[in-house]
């Protein structure tokens, strides 16, 4: 080894705190420089070398003779007051929302409690422009579920979430329109053989269908008033953005236009629409229509099938009646009639009043539908943030709820049957009677 290298792998040696070594190659080094200048005279690089092993042997000296407990290695690290009231956590979605405006109005002031959820100034997706504080994790788990047990319609469907690194979902579908011999499960057919006989090749076609996540939020204004009764707030506030994100996405899976929305089953393309009977009168529901609409769901939906209904339609549904004679018996009402509780029923299937059914004599004042063939992904649950600035001239705090979600029926087509050729979905509907 030149002289060079040597001092350089004693630099090494003592990095890695060998001292044996590198006193070994500081000698070596020093050996090498008296030879070349036929003098005991040490060079600077070398001097140095001495100084750096003769501190890290006394540092070495100090350790050892530290109580077991103390020795480098073992760190010890305290929490001051601020980082232990940081730990804690709110006890009510309503003295969160408190502790925030007095942070925005007395910002030096400002509780230890909200260090761990401020929020970064226009850098935080989930954050405003002009920055805010997000709401404690576990209020906005209580919202979400407030937000599902308050939904009529996405609580019945097929539900799947979207990973963090991920913004939709692609899936590979059979491309099943009929069921044909040659159409069924997208193409795959099937033969009777004869002794000797040959098998034809078929080959299955896929559809690719892709869910991309829209984003549905919630804003509320609450006054000065409203804050300062803490209790109050953490129930209204919760039960408010919980029921009308859940309205949102109800109203979409129904009627959503699938651009910045969930396609509704109302706009899809799988749609059964039954038309109204010769003459009948505008604005009316009859057992025929009831029949024809059972008659075109899907076989094996019908098991998990429910009727969705708008409130005007109930009047007609209990006016329908099976001819007996000169009189007739009803077909919704049971046999005590108005004094007893009508059948919340139709061939079984629980009949179900919504908002979002369109209303009577329109398409869409009554549903039939399987929302386990309706696929809903969503990302992280319920994201919230506030901030007192957006109105601050009329005191009062902007909270801000976000829910990133997507949905669409799994069915491109209604499907032609094998025999027949009235088409079956599962989801079927009432045309206008007008």
């Amino acid at each position: 080894m030149t002289l060079e290298q040597l001092i350089e792998a004693a630099r090494k040696a003592i990095q890695d705190g060998d001292l044996e070594k590198a006193e070994k190659l500081t000698a070596q080094a020093k050996a090498m420089k008296a030879l070349d200048s036929l003098a005991p005279v040490e060079s600077e690089d070398i001097q140095m070398l001495r100084k750096e092993i003769e501190g890290l042997k006394k540092f070495k000296a100090q350790v050892e003779a530290e109580p077991a407990g103390q020795k480098a290695g073992t760190l010890i690290v305290t929490e001051d007051e601020a980082d232990k009231k940081a730990k804690l956590q709110f006890k009510s979605l309503g003295e969160q929302l408190l502790a925030i405006r007095s942070a925005y109005i007395h910002p030096h002031m400002m509780d230890d409690r909200l260090k761990a959820q401020k929020a970064v100034l226009g850098l935080n997706e989930g954050q405003s422009s002009d920055g805010g504080f997000l709401v404690q994790q576990d209020f906005l788990v209580g919202i979400q579920e407030k937000m599902h047990a308050s939904a009529v319609v996405s609580s019945r469907c097929d539900r799947q979430p979207v990973g963090p690194n991920a913004n939709g979902l692609k899936i590979n579908v059979l491309d099943e329109t009929s069921r044909a011999n040659g159409s069924r499960w997208g193409g795959v057919r099937g033969y009777w053989l004869a002794e000797g006989g040959t098998l034809t090749a078929s080959q299955p076609k896929f559809n690719q269908m892709q869910w991309n996540l829209k984003k549905v939020g919630a804003l509320m204004y609450l006054t000065d008033e409203l804050i300062q009764d803490t209790t109050a707030l953490s129930g209204r506030a919760t039960v408010w953005a919980g029921k009308e994100l859940a309205f949102m996405v109800d109203d979409a899976i129904i009627n959503g236009v699938g651009a910045g929305t969930p396609l509704g089953i109302l706009n899809a393309t799988c749609l059964v629409t039954i038309s109204k009977e010769t003459g009948q009168a505008a604005a009316t529901v009859v057992k025929e229509n009831i029949f024809k609409m059972w008659a075109r769901m899907w076989a094996p939906s019908r098991m998990s099938a429910v009727w969705l209904v708008n409130q005007d339609v109930e009047p007609a549904l209990w006016n329908m009646d099976f001819p007996v004679g000169t009189g007739g018996i009803p077909a919704f009402l049971p046999p005590g009639g108005l004094s007893q509780s009508p059948y919340s029923t139709l061939f079984g299937k629980s009949v179900i009043p919504t908002e979002f059914n369109a209303t009577l004599g329109t398409v869409g004042d009554i549903i039939l539908a399987d929302f386990g063939e309706y696929l809903l992904i969503d990302k992280g649950g319920v994201q919230g943030a506030s901030s007192i600035h957006v109105q601050f001239l009329t005191d009062q705090e902007a909270f801000r709820w976000i829910y990133r979600v997507d949905g669409k029926p799994m069915w491109n087509a209604a499907l032609t049957p094998y025999k027949g050729t009235a088409t079956q979905s599962p989801y079927v509907a009432l045309a206008t009677r007008a």
